[in-house]
């Protein structure tokens, strides 16, 4: 008897890489499919339906987007055509062949005007052209697929690919002093703690435990980026003195929210996912990237 197909887009970053590091530990129960750019191109809505006539997965898990937060002001039609069509059009795609679609969104969703951790079915206000993209993107496969669970995160970091942690630890080594902004708010997450969050939640529906809509996953604990370099100094064992700034003095092109973080509730009721502390998930990453 052939094992359900899980089909994995976006191979290359930071998630669908980890979700391909621990693949190995799901391979009694599943098979598994990675797509890169080359096999699954986002950006061209037309090859949607060639490549589900070849395969016919029964999971989805949709990490590839277009993330350039500050480029998607201008590249609007890019952003609009990986995070929101093609991501309707995979929707689609899965609900003709009963196949549950998982698809990855973003904070940016949110305007950054909150005082308490954003609850899953609060309204949706994007800053930017990335978060509206995503906001689109949401609605789409909600649209066109009720088997479609859309996980929400914040803040991500791996030890592969482009990534805050990374940056970080590259600046740190060479200067004496660097400037981090303070004043805005959230939660970072470990793309190798979401990958394992994700593959519980297949694991779960395999089991029968199906639960479709909107959830928020990232570590535990509340945070500025400025704690987070200053954490990121400390366990990397740099010397390098950390200085908070405000938004104001790092103008980027497009607007950051001030606060972004995430009410994970229904992620831990509906599918009983651990939350793990930021600093945890943190500190190894850290260890991996220095060994």
């Amino acid at each position: 008897m052939s094992k359900p197909l899980i089909i994995v887009t976006g191979q290359n970053g930071q998630l669908g890489w980890e979700l391909s590091q621990i693949a190995t530990n799901y391979s009694q129960q599943f098979d598994f499919l990675f797509t890169t750019r080359d096999s699954l191109d986002l950006s061209n809505p037309d090859s949607i339906t060639p490549f589900f006539e070849k395969y016919k997965p029964s999971f989805f898990i949709n990490c590839a987007a277009y993330t350039l937060v500050d480029k998607a002001e201008t590249e609007n039609e890019t952003a609009i055509l990986v995070n929101a069509t093609s991501v309707g059009a995979i929707a689609k795609a899965c609900a003709e062949i009963d196949c549950t679609f998982i698809t990855i969104s973003t904070d940016y969703v949110f305007d950054g005007n909150g005082a308490s951790p954003y609850l899953t079915n609060q309204p949706t206000a994007p800053l930017n052209f990335y978060g509206k993209s995503k906001q689109l993107g949401e609605a789409l496969a909600l649209q066109n697929n009720p088997k479609t669970i859309i996980v929400r995160t914040s803040w991500v970091y791996s030890t592969h690919g482009n990534n805050f942690v990374k940056t970080m630890m590259r600046l740190m080594k060479d200067r004496a002093e660097l400037k981090v902004v303070g004043d805005q708010i959230g939660s970072p997450t470990s793309a190798a703690d979401l990958a394992f969050a994700l593959m519980h939640i297949v694991q779960q529906h395999l089991d029968g435990n199906t639960h479709y809509g909107i959830y928020h996953y990232s570590n535990e604990g509340v945070i500025s980026w400025f704690d987070f370099a200053i954490a990121i100094n400390k366990l990397a064992g740099f010397t390098c003195n950390v200085l908070p700034i405000i938004t104001s003095e790092y103008p980027t092109t497009a607007k950051r929210p001030a606060y972004s973080v995430l009410d994970k509730s229904t992620i831990v009721s509906d599918f009983s996912i651990p939350l793990i502390d930021w600093k945890i998930s943190l500190e190894k990453c850290i260890q991996q990237l220095k060994s």
